[in-house]
C-alpha cells in the first residue's frame, strides 16, 4: 500500500510508490518510510504568521524524517529543542544530515555544511535550499509531490 511501512522479506521496509528498501545484503543499507515533499511557499507563510515558532515543528519534522528514513541522525525531538536553544546549530546540522542521506544513496547532495553560510546573508534561501533538497530527496523515492 501506498504511503505504508511495512517490513520487506529481508528487512529493509516499503514505502510510497511500493518503494521496496534494500536488504542490508551486499552493502546495500535499510530504507525506512519516506518524509513528504512540503510546499516551501506554505511553510515560508506559516513561519511568518505563528512568529517563527512554526520553525520548531519544522526543524522536529526534518530531522524526524531523515532520522525514520535513514536510522541515523538527531531525530526530531533533539532536533527541535537544538533549534529552539541553539538555532545556529540547526543550520550546519540539517544541511549536514541531508548530506547525509543523498551520500548513502550514492548522489551528490544539493545542500551541505556550507550551506549554513546562506543564512549569513538571508535566512530564506538557506531555508529553501534546504526544504527543496529535502523535497527532490523524496520525490525520487516515489513520495507524491506537494
Amino acid at each position: 500500500m501506498p504511503g505504508a511501512n511495512y517490513p520487506m522479506p529481508g528487512g529493509g521496509y516499503g514505502g510510497y510508490g511500493g518503494h521496496p528498501g534494500y536488504s542490508g545484503y551486499g552493502g546495500y543499507p535499510m530504507y525506512g518510510r519516506l518524509g513528504k515533499p512540503e510546499n516551501i511557499g506554505t511553510q515560508i507563510l506559516l513561519s511568518i504568521l505563528t512568529f517563527g515558532l512554526y520553525g520548531v515543528y519544522w526543524a522536529y519534522k526534518c530531522h524526524e524524517e531523515i532520522k525514520v528514513h535513514t536510522g541515523e541522525g538527531v531525530g526530531g525531538a533533539l532536533g527541535a529543542v537544538i533549534y529552539f536553544f541553539v538555532g545556529i546549530v540547526t543550520l550546519f546540522l540539517l544541511p549536514i544530515e541531508i548530506e547525509k542521506m543523498y551520500h548513502r544513496d550514492g548522489r551528490q547532495s544539493p545542500v551541505s555544511a556550507a550551506t549554513a553560510f546562506w543564512s549569513l546573508l538571508f535566512v530564506i534561501p538557506w531555508y529553501v535550499k534546504c526544504q527543496q533538497a529535502l523535497n527532490d530527496y523524496w520525490i525520487s523515492k516515489g513520495a507524491p509531490p506537494a
